[in-house]
């Protein structure tokens, strides 16, 4: 049996329907079923989509709302267990206040600036802490999962405003947390979130160290690694528009990423917005009304794809698995 890896990674509510609109192509495309892939790495986004497949919700269940289908069963009786969603936000809410969330981590970065953390770290902890909680994002998580984690490989990415160190839940030696927790510090976009505390240590997005995290992957021993990567762009689907600069960035972080996973051995496929699909999705990826729209054209976009004889080749473990 192939060992398959799958990669969500950060991108808010609309990344979280760039997903849904992946993952449901694939597994109609492939006959494969994302939740079934020996190990998850989520971040942000990718942390509330990779939990809720561990649960048991299939990737046809995450697209479901979008394209009209029913529900499975057990994504009914988890529905239920999870009880209504939560309101999302639809406005960016003022800071707590004008202090910056960590000054110290900024101040040893002064002095030691060769171990210092990466830039999207750093500008955490220039931004003033969030003053709404995150626990919107995860209610329903918590209510399904309770204090247990799941049996099969879930790796929870997020980062340690006092250090800013990288810290992956799920992994050997992290802190010992719950699902829900977790999850709600890899959602804790800084200067829009709270900082979640655990274990008196304070942690937001996992995103701000990296979009994906598919580095977690290497020397996994894994026979290929599927990543969805909403936050970065397919080759040449780079626009001239106000989000190139970032878009392009995330794009250079994860080709470092995948650059590796294949220097270890382990083949990797890339599923990244297509010129098609970034204008559906917009600047603001907190913005609930846009859901629907990208999920179904994301699923467009990966069916063609799928066309592609060379894509098909690339994803011959998903049928092994």
């Amino acid at each position: 049996m192939a060992r398959i890896g799958l990669v969500l990674g950060a991108g808010g509510v609309v990344g979280f329907a760039f997903h849904a609109g992946v993952l449901s192509a694939l597994a109609e495309g492939t006959g494969w079923e994302p939740g079934t892939a020996d190990t998850i790495v989520g971040t942000s986004a990718g942390s509330v989509a990779g939990s809720l497949l561990r649960a048991g919700v299939t990737s046809e269940d995450l697209a479901a709302e979008a394209t009209g289908r029913a529900y499975s069963a057990r994504a009914t009786e988890l529905r239920e267990v999870a009880g209504p969603p939560s309101p999302i936000p639809t406005s960016r809410p003022l800071p707590g206040s004008l202090r910056m969330a960590a000054p110290r981590l900024l101040v040893r970065a002064a002095l030691r600036p060769r171990g210092a953390p990466r830039l999207g770290t750093l500008a955490a902890a220039a931004l003033p802490a969030g003053r709404i909680s995150s626990e919107h994002v995860v209610g329903g998580i918590r209510r399904i999962f309770g204090s247990d984690w799941p049996v099969e490989s879930l790796l929870i990415c997020a980062v340690r405003l006092d250090s800013g160190k990288r810290l992956v839940f799920g992994a050997p030696g992290a802190p010992q947390t719950d699902v829900a927790t977790a999850v709600a510090a890899s959602c804790a976009i800084p200067g829009y979130y709270r900082p979640v505390m655990i274990d008196g240590v304070p942690y937001v997005d996992g995103g701000v160290h990296s979009p994906t995290n598919a580095d977690l992957l290497v020397g996994a021993g894994l026979d290929l690694v599927v990543v969805s990567s909403p936050m970065s762009a397919a080759r040449g689907a780079i626009r001239r528009a106000v989000d190139f600069a970032a878009r392009a960035a995330f794009r250079r972080r994860l080709g470092v990423e995948v650059g590796a996973l294949r220097r270890s051995g382990t083949p990797v496929v890339v599923l990244q917005p297509s010129a098609e699909d970034l204008p559906l999705m917009g600047l603001n990826g907190m913005n609930p009304r846009r859901r629907h729209d990208v999920t179904r054209q994301v699923r467009e976009t990966t069916f063609r794809r799928l066309e592609s004889s060379a894509l098909r080749d690339a994803l011959g473990p998903l049928v092994a698995a």
